[in-house]
């Protein structure tokens, strides 16, 4: 199993600069969490290429990775961190975990602990028949939205409605990808500040200096 992770030490993980982890979670976004070929989206667009941001993010060193570099973006006030299942619920839990134990000790006193929450396409059938897993939170919480892979944008767009809904004030969206097809500037119409680790064109640089044609 092994060759299923890269050749980097975890406590070298842990203790690397936040911005020194891009390279190594670049690798990893190009070993097969991006392919070419001809893809159908979620959005129903066509595409000549498909990133599974889920290869990274339930990859135990991706997930250490992408938890430290979302928590350095997300806004200090942010009492939790939240987005819409599937695709957000390692997200959530990775950024909630670094969080406490910071780079593998207690966090410092006056960081704040995020909280998880996910968000349901549709209503729990039974019992509560929420749309919010996780702990109840006090009215206005400032929540930050994350996402994997952002295309149209309509993914993200719909966990801000139900947190808002909800009750809690929605600061900020965090993404891994940012494929630049509409997903920025819906967020801007929104009046949402939206920042993303990589852009397709970084993974795609990326990939191509690994494969050569």
């Amino acid at each position: 199993m092994d060759q299923l992770l890269i050749d980097v030490p975890i406590a070298t993980l842990l203790s690397l600069k936040t911005d020194e982890l891009r390279s190594p979670l670049l690798d990893l976004f190009c070993r097969g969490a991006y392919q070419e070929g001809d893809f159908v989206l979620s959005s129903g667009q066509r595409s000549t290429y498909y990133i599974n941001g889920k290869l990274v993010t339930l990859h135990p060193q991706g997930a250490l990775m992408v938890g430290r570099l979302l928590l350095d973006l997300v806004p200090p006030e942010t009492v939790a961190v939240a987005g819409l299942t599937l695709g957000a619920d390692p997200l959530v839990t990775a950024v909630s975990l670094v969080s406490v134990y910071g780079n593998g000790h207690p966090a410092p006193s006056g960081q704040p602990t995020l909280f998880p929450l996910i968000i349901r396409k549709e209503a729990k059938g039974h019992g509560t028949r929420a749309y919010i897993e996780g702990l109840e939170l006090p009215l206005g919480s400032p929540v930050t939205v994350l996402e994997d892979v952002v295309t149209t944008g309509q993914s993200a767009l719909k966990a801000v409605d139900r947190l808002q809904a909800a009750g809690y004030r929605v600061n900020q969206i965090l993404a891994l990808v940012d494929r630049q097809q509409g997903g920025a500037e819906l967020y801007q119409s929104h009046g949402l500040p939206f920042k993303a680790l990589f852009t397709i064109q970084d993974i795609q640089t990326h990939w191509a200096t690994l494969n050569p044609a």
